[in-house]
């Protein structure tokens, strides 16, 4: 495998649902390893909303820089955590510690599927949020807080978001996408890809083509025309081909072209 030569090194930021280990990352830190990128792990919660990610995050970011000794980092983030390393450049004002953002799958418009379950009233009561803050807990979260994580992600406060935090000039930002085909390519998304299908047109079962579309550059992640890839399979939880493609080796162009910008 051809080395790769990146300035500065890699923070991978999970989602929602997520943990900083292997099973959700699948093989993708080790080949990024093996292929001579230095990388990192964001250190965020499963079930915190953005500003406390985002703070959790930037620790992380001082704590790499640190010991790398360099002056940016380049952070690739799936879902929720493009959100939160959005919310860190800009409102927690660290543009200038961040070469790029490739984010992933990310709700930049929102989550139709949350806008759904935030207008049940039941999600709103008491007992609805400390039973979900419970289980939130055998995460191992520090602050778990799904209420706020689903309110941050509706429609309408990602509109105020976006005009919260602007685009940094001095950081590079890009996306990319992938889509299921129907909703029998992840069982696991079959009820929330149908809706979003009508709401919203193609999506990966969590966030709609529309929505995860930002930056300088969109990339569509497409497999076979039989079947898609869901917004599990694009972080390797599978370990396995999806629809044609080998997901680590996506993550390999990523760098690539991160390397050739200078990154």
């Amino acid at each position: 495998m051809d080395k790769k030569i990146l300035k500065y090194p890699v923070i991978l930021v999970h989602g929602v649902m997520a943990k900083d280990n292997n099973l959700f990352w699948g093989r993708i830190p080790g080949k990024l390893k093996n292929a001579g990128v230095n990388v990192f792990l964001g250190n965020t919660d499963s079930w915190s909303g953005i500003e406390s990610n985002a703070l959790s995050l930037k620790k992380t970011v001082d704590s790499v820089l640190e010991k790398c000794e360099v002056e940016k980092v380049n952070l690739i983030a799936h879902s929720k955590g493009g959100i939160e390393s959005r919310f860190l450049i800009s409102t927690l004002e660290y543009a200038p510690k961040i070469a790029s953002l490739t984010t992933i799958s990310t709700p930049h418009l929102g989550c139709e599927t949350v806008d759904s379950i935030f207008d049940k009233k039941y999600v709103h009561t008491e007992s609805a949020k400390k039973i979900t803050c419970f289980l939130a807990k055998l995460y191992g979260d520090q602050s778990p807080d799904p209420h706020k994580l689903l309110e941050d992600l509706t429609t309408e406060n990602m509109r105020k978001f976006n005009q919260k935090n602007l685009n940094a000039a001095s950081v590079y930002y890009s996306s990319y996408q992938s889509f299921m085909k129907n909703g029998f390519d992840d069982l696991t998304f079959f009820l929330s890809y149908q809706l979003i299908k009508k709401i919203a047109g193609d999506n990966d079962g969590v966030v709609s083509l529309k929505s995860s579309k930002w930056g300088e550059d969109c990339t569509l992640i497409k497999g076979l025309k039989t079947n898609g890839i869901s917004h599990a399979e694009i972080i390797d939880i599978k370990r396995k081909r999806i629809s044609g493609i080998d997901i680590p080796s996506e993550y390999l162009k990523i760098i690539d072209k991160l390397a050739l910008m200078g990154f």
